[in-house]
C-alpha cells in the first residue's frame, strides 16, 4: 500500500530548484562569477562612485579597550576570508589524515602536480616581469578548488570520479603551498611582541584540547585573538584560521558510548530529536562537523562578498592599453593559462614514469590535461594574493585583469577538453610502467 506523499506548500515548491541548485558542485561557484560579474558592472556603471565608498567606508570594532578599524575590504580579506581558509585547514586535515592525501602512494601524484603547477607559473612569470615587477610571483601559482571542481561537474558524467579526487588533492596541496607564500613571502615589519601573543593564543588551544574541553566559545575566543595578534604582528590573520582548522580533532567526539533505545523511546518527540541530533553530532568529528556548518557559508555568501569587494575594476580604453602594456598581465596570463597545465602535466608524467604515483584509474591524458587547465583558475587565492603583492592601486588592477581573463579562458579551456571525445590525446592504451612488484 502506498503511503500518501504529504502536499508540499506553493512556496515550498517554487523554491524547490533554488534549493537543488544549492546542493550541486557547481553552485559555489556559480555564484563567485555572478558576485565577480556584478563588481565589474557596478564599478563600471554610472554609480561606479557608490561602489569605491561602500568597500572603502570605515568600520571600527573594539573589545576590552582594545580597537581595530578597517575599511570594509579590509574586514572582509582579513576577517571572513579567516573563516574562508578555516575551511582551507579542516580540508587539509581531512585529506592528509583519511582522504586523498593519505599516504604516500595515493597522495604522490597530486602533490607532485600541485608542486608542478606552482613552479611553473611562478618561473614563467618571473622570465616575463622578473625584471621590474618580480613580487607577484606568487599570483599565478594559485588554484581555486570551487570554480575548479564546479567546471568538472559541468563537464558531465564523463568525467571519471579519480579525475575528481587528483584535482581535489591538488587543489589541497596548492593551498598549502599558497599558505606558505603568504606567510613567509607577504608578511612584512612583523612585531615580535605580537607574534609572541599569538604563540601563547596557539599553546592555550593546544592546553584546552588536551586537557578535553569541548566548548565551542573557548576556541572561538583563542581563535580571535590568535587572529587580532597576528594582524597587530603584520603576518596576515588569515593564517589563524588556517593554525585553527590543522588543529581540529579528526576523531569522532563520542565513540564507545552505547545508545540505549529505550531510554530515547521513553523521551517526548522533540527531546527525542534533540538527543538523536546529539547523537548524531557526537558520532561525527569536529572536522566534518564544523566543514558541514561553515562549508555553506563561504560557499554562498563569504567568497561571493569577496568577490564583490575586490572583482570591481574600471575597464576602459585607457585601463586596457595600461593592462596590456605591463608585464604583471603578461606574467599572470601566462603563468596561469600556460604554466598552470604544462607543470601539471610535466609533473604527472615524470612522476608515473618514475613509478613515483600510478596514474588516476580511467583517466586519459586529454582529461589530465583538462584538470590542468582546470587548475589554472587562480581566481580568489590568485586575486587575495594580489591584494598582498602590490600597493600601487595600477599594479592591482593590472593583476586582477589578468586573473579575470585567465580564469575565464582556463574555465574554458578545461570544459570543452574535459567534454571532446575525440581520441587524438588518449593515450590510456600506452604500455602501462610496471609497479613495484
Amino acid at each position: 500500500m502506498k503511503l500518501p506523499r504529504k502536499k508540499q506548500s506553493p512556496l515550498v515548491r517554487a523554491l524547490a530548484p533554488l534549493r537543488d541548485f544549492l546542493h550541486t558542485e557547481a553552485a559555489g561557484g556559480a555564484l563567485l562569477v555572478a558576485a565577480a560579474i556584478t563588481a565589474l558592472v557596478w564599478a563600471n556603471s554610472p554609480w561606479s562612485a557608490s561602489y569605491d565608498n561602500l568597500w572603502s567606508s570605515t568600520a571600527t570594532i573594539e573589545i576590552a579597550g582594545h580597537g581595530l578599524s578597517l575599511d570594509l575590504r579590509h574586514w572582509v580579506n582579513d576577517g571572513l576570508m579567516a573563516i574562508f581558509f578555516l575551511i582551507v585547514g579542516l580540508e587539509i586535515k581531512r585529506e592528509v589524515t583519511n582522504g586523498h592525501l593519505a599516504g604516500r602512494r595515493a597522495a604522490a601524484l597530486p602533490v607532485a602536480a600541485a608542486v608542478g603547477g606552482m613552479v611553473v607559473p611562478a618561473l614563467l612569470y618571473l622570465a616575463i616581469a622578473g625584471g621590474t615587477e618580480a613580487r607577484g610571483w606568487g599570483v599565478p601559482m594559485a588554484t581555486d578548488i570551487a570554480l575548479a571542481v564546479g567546471v568538472l561537474a559541468l563537464a558531465g558524467s564523463g568525467v571519471p570520479a579519480t579525475l575528481r579526487a587528483f584535482l581535489l588533492g591538488l587543489a589541497v596541496v596548492d593551498d598549502i603551498g599558497a599558505i606558505v607564500v603568504i606567510a613567509v613571502f607577504y608578511s612584512e615589519g612583523v612585531s615580535f611582541a605580537w607574534l609572541m601573543v599569538a604563540a601563547a593564543s596557539l599553546a592555550l588551544i593546544l592546553a584546552v584540547r588536551h586537557w578535553g574541553v569541548s566548548q565551542t566559545s573557548v576556541y572561538v575566543v583563542l581563535g580571535v585573538t590568535m587572529w587580532f595578534a597576528l594582524h597587530e604582528a603584520g603576518v596576515h590573520p588569515t593564517l589563524a584560521g588556517v593554525v585553527c582548522g590543522l588543529l581540529t580533532p579528526v576523531v569522532p567526539r563520542q565513540t564507545t558510548d552505547l545508545v540505549d533505545a529505550e531510554e530515547l523511546a521513553d523521551l517526548t518527540d522533540i527531546e527525542h530529536a534533540r538527543a538523536t541530533m546529539e547523537i548524531a553530532r557526537n558520532s561525527v568529528s569536529t572536522v566534518e562537523w564544523l566543514e558541514h556548518l561553515l562549508h555553506p557559508w563561504t560557499s554562498y555568501l563569504i567568497v561571493p562578498v569577496f568577490a564583490l569587494a575586490n572583482s570591481g575594476i574600471e575597464v576602459s580604453t585607457d585601463s586596457l592599453r595600461s593592462a596590456f602594456e605591463s608585464p604583471i598581465m603578461w606574467g599572470v596570463l601566462a603563468g596561469l593559462l600556460v604554466g598552470k597545465p604544462l607543470g601539471v602535466m610535466l609533473a604527472v608524467k615524470l612522476a608515473t614514469r618514475t613509478d613515483i604515483a600510478d596514474r588516476p584509474e580511467g583517466t586519459t591524458t586529454r582529461q589530465q590535461l583538462g584538470a590542468g587547465h582546470a587548475a589554472g583558475i587562480g581566481f580568489t587565492v590568485a586575486i587575495f594574493i594580489a591584494e598582498l603583492a602590490f600597493t600601487d592601486e595600477t599594479q592591482q588592477v593590472d593583476a586582477k585583469m589578468a586573473i579575470l581573463v585567465a580564469s575565464l579562458a582556463s574555465g574554458l579551456l578545461a570544459f570543452f577538453v574535459l567534454r571532446s571525445r575525440r581520441a587524438p590525446l588518449d593515450m590510456s592504451r600506452e604500455v602501462p610502467t610496471p609497479g613495484p612488484g
